[in-house]
């Protein structure tokens, strides 16, 4: 029995799926290298180093740009994309809804896992580890800093929430527009940031034949760890 497409072809295959034509397609990946000679003491510096680098590469249009991986009560993964806004020994810090979903997630579950992805340099930077809240003060020294439709975006907002149309979104801003008239906005009680305390920290390098270096730290009880793990 032959079946023909809409096309006219024989629907032998899924022209369609935009992903059939690159099911043979291969790169290789020689932009660079990372060995254990080079890496940097810490976790952080060695960070410090590729985001510098991620920066300077006018090819990554949002190089703080990161994806934030939770879990619902069910334990179903969750993802998305966020802007980091802070890293240092004590962690990477990102600010949000605290009543969206990854904000409900993390107040039941508080751990996290992120990714930064920077694909023109073949690297990507994945860390995990425990998250709470940013102090008050912090979130609101990072709140005013802000451009001001961003801050009445955080009062007009309902993250994650059901909406019936653009047209409640743009009212609930008109109001909130109007309650602050010209004066100061302080951030919102159900808005504010996250640290994640980083426990692990793994840099990959593209490297040709996906033989990709791939170097992690990792805490233990006493001491961070260094692990070359397999591509």
């Amino acid at each position: 029995m032959s079946v023909s497409g809409s096309d006219g072809s024989d629907g032998s295959s899924d022209s369609g799926d935009p992903l059939a034509r690159q099911a043979s397609s291969r790169r290789s990946y020689r932009a660079g290298e990372l060995s254990e000679a080079h890496l940097a003491a810490t976790w952080l510096e060695q960070l410090r180093i590729w985001f510098g680098q991620a920066i300077a590469d006018d090819r990554i249009s949002e190089p703080n740009a990161m994806q934030v991986a939770t879990v619902d009560a069910e334990g179903r993964p969750d993802v998305r994309t966020v802007l980091a806004r802070g890293f240092d020994a004590a962690g990477v810090v990102f600010y949000t809804n605290y009543e969206s979903a990854k904000g409900r997630q993390l107040a039941a579950n508080p751990v996290a896992a992120v990714l930064f992805s920077w694909l023109p340099l073949e690297r990507q930077v994945r860390m995990r580890g425990p998250v709470a809240r940013v102090d008050p003060a912090e979130t609101a020294s990072y709140f005013a800093t802000r451009p001001r439709g961003a801050q009445l975006a955080a009062w007009a907002s309902p993250q994650s929430r059901p909406l019936a149309d653009r047209v409640e979104l743009e009212r609930r801003l008109a109001e909130v527009t109007e309650r602050f008239g010209d004066g100061e906005i302080p951030p919102p009680p159900h808005w504010g940031g996250f640290r994640i305390t980083v426990t692990e920290a793994e840099f990959w390098q593209g490297r040709e034949y996906r033989l990709h270096d791939r170097l992690r730290y990792r805490l233990t009880e006493d001491r961070w760890l260094v692990e070359r793990l397999g591509p």
